[in-house]
C-alpha cells in the first residue's frame, strides 16, 4: 500500500511541478503533511543533499524522499513516480509540437504558464527560508523580534551573499563545499 501511495504521490509531484526541482518544494510538504513519512525539518536537510549532488534537485529529493520512506524500493518508486510524467509529456510535445507551435493559444498558455511558475518557486524560497532562517516557535514563545531569526543562518547567508557578489564566477561547488564546511566547523 505504502509503494503506491508513493508512486501516486510522486506521479502527481513530477505531473504539476512545472518550473524545475524547486517546484517540487510544495509538494512534499504537502506529503510530509499528509503521510508523515518526513518531517518539514528533513526538507531542509533534503533540499542541501540534493543542491550538493549531481542530478536535478526534483529528481534527488524524490529519491532522498522515497529512500527515508522506503529505503532503496522506496527511492526507485518515488523516482520512477516523478521522472514518468515528464517522460510521458515529452514525447506528446514532442510528436504535436510542430503541429502547435505557431498556435496563438499555445503560445498564450504558455505565457500564463510562466508567470504561475515564478509564483510556485518563490513559495518554495519562502519555505527554505521559513525553515533555514526563522525561528518561528522562540518567537511564539517569547515575542521577541530578536528570537524570529536564527543567528548563525543569516550570518552564513550573509557570508555568501558577499561571496557572491564579491567572487561573480565562483564555482557553484566551491560554493556549496564551502557552505558544507561552515555548517560543520559551526556545529563543532
Amino acid at each position: 500500500m505504502i509503494y503506491w501511495q508513493l508512486f501516486l504521490s510522486f506521479f502527481k509531484t513530477g505531473l504539476f511541478s512545472v518550473g524545475g526541482g524547486l517546484a517540487t518544494l510544495p509538494f512534499l510538504y504537502e506529503i510530509a503533511d499528509r503521510y508523515g513519512w518526513f518531517t518539514k525539518q528533513m526538507l531542509s536537510d533534503m533540499l542541501a543533499v540534493s543542491e550538493s549532488t549531481p542530478g536535478p534537485i526534483g529528481v534527488n529529493m524524490a529519491t532522498y524522499a522515497g529512500f527515508v520512506t522506503k529505503g532503496v524500493p522506496g527511492a526507485l518508486m518515488a523516482t520512477f513516480a516523478l521522472v514518468l510524467p515528464s517522460v510521458i509529456v515529452i514525447l506528446l510535445v514532442a510528436k504535436f509540437m510542430k503541429k502547435f507551435r505557431e498556435n496563438p493559444l499555445v503560445q498564450h498558455a504558455f505565457e500564463g504558464i510562466r508567470p504561475a511558475v515564478v509564483a510556485i518557486v518563490a513559495v518554495a524560497v519562502l519555505e527554505v527560508v521559513r525553515v533555514s532562517v526563522l525561528n518561528l516557535p522562540a518567537y511564539e514563545a517569547s515575542h521577541q523580534l530578536l528570537d524570529l531569526v536564527r543567528p548563525l543562518p543569516i550570518a552564513i547567508l550573509a557570508v555568501f551573499l558577499v561571496i557572491t557578489n564579491v567572487w561573480k564566477k565562483l564555482h557553484p561547488i566551491a560554493m556549496i563545499a564551502l557552505g558544507a564546511a561552515i555548517g560543520i566547523v559551526m556545529q563543532l
